[in-house]
């Protein structure tokens, strides 16, 4: 695993779940969330070991995390079904999923094995792109749903999980269910910066909240062409960026230009809110 990944999947892995699971809400989450740093260390040491036995042991740390984190999403379901089929409540039932999917492409990696026929390399990259185009973009498209509540948020909130999830399925069945996959993602995410900079942005006086809205807004509307483009590449043989620019560039502006930025803008906005209620 190259350095540049690793530092994106830590990043993942112990700030944006942890913050993204505070903005959930979700009184049920608080356990998994004050205990995630025993989970999350484990798995960050993991992608600077050499592959092999310790580095397979620390990322099935994670992995435990990551499924007992997926395992909220069934009582969650069955709770309240009629409110399991809001927009709003699908992306974020995507996102206690999806970091398990990128838990079970790290042990796998780590311990130097190809899985369903994935190489190393591509195992690698699964790990990032389902804590940031899996966790943080469902979180994300889900929050804007709730506060911009309009057809364009529904839409957001139910496009960004069905891409992710047919951008799953494009690994297994091919490249052309993969840019389907892309091309749903990609109208959910473009729908997700237009309600953030125009909606979400414009209601906010404070400037460095404004600022962070604003920066994961325009970064998203970049580094999801670049996605589109590799995606259409891969399926038709078009020219297209190389997996180490993808990361380079896609990679690094979704993990700090949209989600940390996101994140960040969320939290301060939650914290205002908090402050709020407690004044009134």
């Amino acid at each position: 695993m190259s350095v540049l990944v690793g530092l994106i999947v830590m990043l993942g892995m112990l700030v944006v779940v942890p913050v993204g699971l505070r903005l959930t809400g979700a009184p049920e989450l608080d356990r998994i969330r004050r205990l995630w740093p025993l989970f999350a260390v484990p798995g960050a040491v993991a992608l600077w070991l050499p592959r092999g036995g310790p580095a397979t042991a620390l990322a099935a740390c994670y992995a435990l995390g990551a499924v007992l984190l997926a395992l909220h999403a069934p009582p969650r379901l069955l709770r309240n079904p009629s409110k399991s089929r809001a927009p709003a409540e699908i992306a974020l039932l995507t996102a206690l999923v999806t970091p398990s999917i990128a838990a079970t492409a790290l042990v796998a990696e780590r311990s130097g094995h190809p899985l369903f026929g994935f190489g190393l390399g591509i195992l690698a990259l699964t790990v990032p792109h389902f804590h940031f185009a899996g966790f943080a973009a469902a979180l994300v498209s889900g929050l804007v749903c709730r506060t911009a509540d309009s057809r364009a948020g529904r839409f957001a909130a139910l496009s960004v999980p069905l891409g992710t999830l047919l951008v799953l399925i494009g690994y297994f069945i091919g490249d052309r269910a993969e840019l389907a996959g892309a091309v749903v993602l990609t109208a959910g995410m473009w729908t997700v910066a237009l309600l953030t900079w125009r909606s979400i942005r414009d209601r906010n006086r404070d400037r460095i909240t404004r600022v962070l809205l604003a920066v994961s807004s325009a970064v998203l509307a970049v580094t999801m062409v670049l996605a589109l483009s590799w995606a259409l590449g891969e399926a038709t043989g078009l020219p297209h960026p190389t997996l180490t620019w993808m990361a380079a560039t896609h990679g690094v502006g979704n993990a700090l230009g949209f989600a940390l930025c996101s994140l960040l803008a969320w939290r301060r906005l939650q914290n205002r809110t908090d402050h709020e209620g407690r004044t009134a």
